[in-house]
């Protein structure tokens, strides 16, 4: 996993529909799409994340289901993200099958610690820095968490949580092998022109590792 990752959020739409959102943030380069929706009644969970399905699929854009394991299995997603409460992965593969993409939160050294016995596609380091977006996490990070991380672990790092056009070098310099944004991408007056720039970034340091 290399490159851009999108976290939905409809709220920070800035009064543009999701569906346009995301078709704006793939056509930019955007890799992965994680579709999050905390409030949604199941069956519009279920009904949305088809309709972001049928846009990705020209793209070859996994989709990608926040927590939800039901609605995930419902709409043929290609994975799955998993909180530290959530599903455990052991389950969660059973159910999802062997080629779904499945990642992990790690919030704590020991939740980093226990992943490495798991063959996630990658764990998720979540907040790399404190953000209004994910308040429910515990303390953010930063560079030298990442670092830290990366020295230690074997997995595909996405680096999530305040990343921007402003900080995304140093965090892909960090060790990130894939960038997770939220608002850097929904909130920007041009989502594909933000999604290009983030993109750029990482390529440009991936370029420089070989």
């Amino acid at each position: 996993m290399r490159g851009v990752y999108l976290v939905t959020d409809r709220g920070l739409c800035l009064n543009r529909s999701l569906q346009d959102v995301v078709l704006m943030a793939v056509r930019g380069g955007v890799s992965y799409i994680q579709l999050r929706e905390k409030d949604l009644p199941t069956s519009d969970f279920i009904e949305e994340a088809a309709a972001v399905k049928k846009i990705l699929l020209p793209f070859q854009v996994p989709l990608i289901i926040n927590d939800r394991m039901d609605v995930a299995l419902a709409c043929g997603a290609d994975g799955v993200h998993l909180g530290q409460q959530d599903m455990p992965y052991d389950k969660a593969r059973k159910l999802m099958g062997e080629k779904a993409i499945i990642g992990l939160s790690v919030e704590t050294w020991e939740d980093v610690e226990s992943v490495e016995k798991l063959d996630v596609n990658y764990i998720g380091v979540s907040p790399v820095f404190a953000t209004p977006t994910k308040t429910d996490t515990k303390e953010p990070w930063g560079l030298a968490g990442l670092r830290k991380i990366r020295a230690f672990s074997r997995h595909i790092l996405v680096a999530i949580g305040g990343i921007n056009i402003s900080n995304a070098q140093a965090v892909a310099e960090a060790g990130a092998d894939c960038l997770a944004v939220v608002s850097a991408v929904c909130s920007a007056d041009d989502p594909a022109s933000a999604a290009t720039e983030l993109k750029n970034i990482m390529d440009e340091v991936t370029k420089k590792r070989g």
